[in-house]
């Protein structure tokens, strides 16, 4: 099916005030004629690769097919080349086509369909620079809640009005982002993005239905925002149900798309040391990413992308997905650990909805409020009386975009062993019990 992107022109009301001001780097906006037939270039200056001590490197990985097997991948030659010397902006051409096929292979969605991809240091990097283009201080911003952490130093920088958006088991509430939108006040610009972690979320593990993300859809194209798709637990699902299709799949269903811009990682099953996300949306929106990029950081390190490109592609779309599918079973057994424990110490005491992706338990303390209205907000129990005992875990206040209570709590069981679990869970059971005076 052919589809339709927006003009360029259509987003250039929607990139704030520095995006607007940005100008592209003088020299590395013209790195690309220095690969003209016949050019002789006195423009950049790179350091003479000959001086570099670096002459191969050699990668040991597991096998995706048999893990008791070991794979060697050497980078040499022109890859390691690349690798060692200064690069395009938007990510080493051969990781950048691979990414365009993983994207394909994935999401369905092909090159040349008014998309483009920005490598960037993790996703975290990419996903910052795409609401400094985007947003102005003051605007209003529509967020999921619980909110990522992570991202609100940006949103607060920019002193953002955050417009929370609730969610449940079944993802973010499109009901009550309808209402919202559709009762905005007369006169007063509405948000331009809409951020959301669609794929167990953090930190509620929550997964968005499909009816769901379509019903956002649908409100992207009437309240003119953009989504900001943030997914860097898309390969941990592990539901029972086939996985629901992401937003950059979706889109294509609509009459035109260019709404969604997608955030992926490699941190979660690859490596989080090597610093490498990406993001793929509209061309103007990924330009100005990279021009903010361009005199921040020049580029992400060549050598840790073509490390990424040398194993990713040694394996093939296939056996990538063969790795992923095995990453997400890991982080179900573990689920399944820290449930069993959770049911068996906690049960009475806090109450949780099973994740189906991610890494987060997000769980409600029974500890009935002082005045008896409600439950007791997690804060000070988690803060002062679970440190006491020996475990720490994040109160749920931490997650609420404009602050508040919340008797909510967020723990993850991506790292610890069975008997740490279940000595972990025991730990804050006491404090529950211990605070209910029992």
């Amino acid at each position: 099916m052919s589809v339709q992107a927006l003009p360029a022109d259509y987003y250039t009301p929607l990139l704030s005030d520095v995006a607007k001001q940005r100008k592209p780097n003088p020299i590395r906006g013209l790195y690309p004629l220095e690969a003209r037939p016949g050019m002789i270039s006195l423009l950049a200056g790179k350091p003479n690769a000959t001086t570099f001590p670096l002459t191969s490197v050699t990668i040991k990985s597991r096998s995706p097919t048999d893990p008791s097997a070991e794979l060697t991948t050497e980078i040499s030659g022109k890859v390691l080349a690349e690798g060692l010397q200064y690069g395009p902006t938007a990510g080493l051409p051969d990781l950048v086509n691979w990414v365009y096929g993983l994207q394909e292979y994935e999401h369905g969605r092909k090159k040349g369909e008014g998309w483009r991809i920005s490598i960037g240091s993790g996703s975290q990097d990419v996903l910052h620079k795409a609401i400094v283009a985007l947003v102005n201080p003051g605007d209003p911003v529509l967020v999921e809640t619980p909110l990522y952490a992570g991202v609100m130093p940006t949103f607060e920088a920019l002193h953002c009005e955050f417009v929370a958006v609730p969610t449940d088991s079944k993802g973010i509430r499109s009901d009550v982002l309808r209402s919202t939108l559709e009762n905005w006040p007369a006169g007063k610009p509405k948000p331009k993005v809409l951020y959301t972690v669609p794929y167990g979320g953090n930190p509620t593990g929550m997964t968005a239905v499909k009816e769901r993300r379509q019903e956002v859809l649908q409100l992207a194209r009437e309240h003119n925002f953009l989504i900001l798709e943030d997914d860097p637990y898309y390969y941990l699902y592990f539901g029972e149900a086939p996985r629901p299709p992401s937003y950059f799949t979706l889109e294509r269903e609509l009459p035109e798309i260019g709404r969604v811009i997608r955030f992926d990682s490699l941190s979660k099953i690859l490596s989080a040391g090597i610093r490498i996300g990406f993001a793929c949306g509209p061309e103007p929106i990924m330009t100005v990413i990279d021009m903010h990029t361009a005199v921040a950081s020049l580029q992400t390190p060549s050598l840790t992308q073509a490390i990424a490109f040398a194993l990713l592609n040694s394996w093939g779309y296939d056996s990538f997905k063969t790795h992923t599918q095995a990453v997400s079973q890991f982080y179900r057994e573990k689920r399944d650990v820290f449930e069993k424990y959770m049911k068996k110490h906690l049960e009475g005491l806090a109450e949780w909805d099973r994740p189906e992706a991610g890494m987060f338990f997000w769980f409600k303390l029974l500890l009935p409020a002082a005045d008896g209205q409600g439950e007791q907000d997690s804060e000070s129990v988690i803060r002062t009386k679970a440190l006491e005992k020996g475990v720490l875990a994040l109160p749920g206040t931490v997650f609420l975009p404009n602050g508040g209570k919340t008797p909510y709590v967020r723990a993850s069981f991506s790292l610890l062993d069975e008997a740490d679990v279940e000595e972990a869970i025991k730990r804050l059971a006491a404090v529950v019990l211990e605070a209910k005076g029992a």
